[in-house]
């Protein structure tokens, strides 16, 4: 991970961590380059660091940020045509997997709030195992299909993710017209899909993009020659340390001319 200031893409944190969740990173690396930060400072981060409880955090430390969320470019008019581009063979490797057969979702089943009743695509009745549940402060009701009528069932495999060892499929409806409870993340959806936000969020991919591509391409770190996470973290930094020194470099020789 690194974090990039946007005038001359150096690098002012560099971190390598071990773990796959990017959410947990972000308030560490915020901390670590709080020295550089002033009142005009904006943090910009993709929808991996995006989380209720980060967007709260930054909130109460008073840091300017656009977070994006994993629903961003839907909403966003100018991406309208980008499952055509993902239709797209990959120019070097196709490495994606082999996306999987869609399952059977809520809207496939037939619920009825009046009767709390619910008909699964089998055309089975399913019980009710909760109708006044919460999740994240949102309502809803929860179903799930007896073994003697899953188990049996030929849809097992549209129906459930594992049918080889789950028994049987459970379903949930949250309550319509619920205010959410997800306060930060509301007011950074309206934020960062406002036409202010969206041209400053953009900015984000000339900034840090192109210094990961360098140092991948340029520098041909493809992947790490080390092993453990104090070892690998150093030639993070090492790379990084020799990435800003060309920077700096280029920054000075302009600055004399």
């Amino acid at each position: 991970m690194a974090a990039v200031d946007d005038k001359h893409q150096i690098i002012v944190d560099a971190q390598a961590h071990g773990t796959g969740s990017e959410q947990e990173l972000l308030l560490p690396v915020v901390e670590a380059i709080a020295p550089y930060l002033h009142d005009a400072s904006l943090i910009t981060a993709d929808a991996g660091y995006h989380s209720e409880a980060n967007l709260k955090k930054l909130a109460e430390m008073e840091i300017d940020a656009l977070i994006a969320d994993n629903q961003m470019r839907q909403r966003d008019e100018r991406f309208v045509e980008q499952d055509k581009h993902k239709a797209k063979p990959h120019p070097l490797h196709d490495k994606r997997p082999t996306k999987p057969e869609s399952k059977f979702g809520p809207k496939d089943f037939q619920y009825d709030p009046a009767t709390n009743t619910c008909i699964c695509p089998a055309g089975q009745a399913l019980y009710s195992n909760g109708n006044q549940c919460t999740t994240n402060g949102r309502v809803h009701h929860k179903f799930q299909g007896a073994k003697s009528v899953c188990g049996p069932c030929t849809l097992r495999d549209k129906c459930l993710r594992h049918p080889d060892r789950t028994p049987t499929r459970q379903v949930t409806f949250f309550a319509k017209n619920q205010a959410s409870p997800l306060k930060h993340t509301e007011q950074m959806k309206q934020r960062i899909d406002s036409d202010q936000g969206r041209a400053l969020y953009g900015r984000r991919f000339a900034t840090v993009e192109p210094v990961f591509g360098k140092l991948r391409h340029n520098k041909r770190l493809n992947r790490f020659t080390l092993r453990g996470k104090a070892k690998v973290d150093g030639q993070w930094k090492l790379y990084c340390m020799v990435q800003n020194i060309e920077k700096l470099a280029n920054v000075g020789q302009m600055a004399w001319q």
